[in-house]
């Protein structure tokens, strides 16, 4: 997948969110994950690839990952999604702005909701939403693979094959490298974020590389190995 898939990553904004765009080539279909901010900047990559959005998901609704949601929605008319368990925390984007003491932000209609087990589907590829709460009630990680694979998302448990390009993990502030998201804010909690790692982080393969929600890529290995959370 890593020849095939486009995927560029670019720190947004004053938290410097890491957006994902993600793009097939050959139907110049993509996805767009966490655009916090700087739509402009986002709408130049995709229009350097030549790519058309399919959907705008954000892995969680802190102000941070979501600041650009009605912008790019205006541009590219494609759906927003997020899950229903951030919906209240989304509608407060003034408290949050407040909180940081920045401008609130424009909101947008939010067109639908995302599940666990549910997937995305653009081109000749699928996100897989695996619902892990805990730095907020309705935070999301997605497993991105080819399509034509398997519907569910990889697993440990799975006899590796030489023709199976890894997946990989879009995690928003769940995971870090060497970290785990913040639970002291609204709806987090301690207990659910490391429940939601263990559960469904950790156990897909060691290979698997995770892209976190801010700072730099790791993999599903490096930290079962060395995350002081779980190592």
């Amino acid at each position: 997948m890593a020849e095939k898939l486009i995927h560029e990553v670019i720190p947004v904004g004053l938290l410097q969110c890491n957006c994902s765009i993600l793009g097939d080539p050959a139907s110049h279909e993509a996805i767009v994950v966490d655009p916090g901010d700087e739509v402009e900047r986002i709408l130049k990559i995709l229009a350097r690839h030549d790519l058309k959005v399919r959907a705008i998901v954000s892995t969680h609704t802190h102000i941070d990952h979501v600041g650009g949601l009605a912008g790019l929605h205006r541009a590219t008319g494609a759906p927003v999604l997020i899950h229903e368990g951030d919906l209240e925390l989304y509608r407060h984007l003034d408290v949050q702005a407040e909180w940081l003491g920045v401008p609130t932000p424009e909101s947008t209609s939010i067109q639908d909701f995302v599940k666990d087990g549910s997937a995305i589907r653009w081109g000749g590829f699928a996100a897989h939403v695996l619902h892990t709460p805990g730095h907020t009630p309705g935070s999301i990680s997605l497993v991105v693979e080819e399509t034509g694979r398997e519907a569910a998302p990889p697993s440990a448990k799975e006899k590796p094959g030489a023709t199976r390009a890894p997946a990989r993990l879009m995690a928003g502030d769940t995971l870090f490298r060497g970290s785990i998201g913040r639970t002291d804010l609204w709806g987090g909690s301690h207990t659910q974020i490391l429940d939601s790692i263990r559960e469904k982080l950790l156990v897909l393969p060691e290979e698997t590389p995770v892209y976190p929600g801010h700072g730099e890529i790791t993999t599903i290995g490096f930290e079962r190995a060395h995350n002081p959370f779980f190592s």
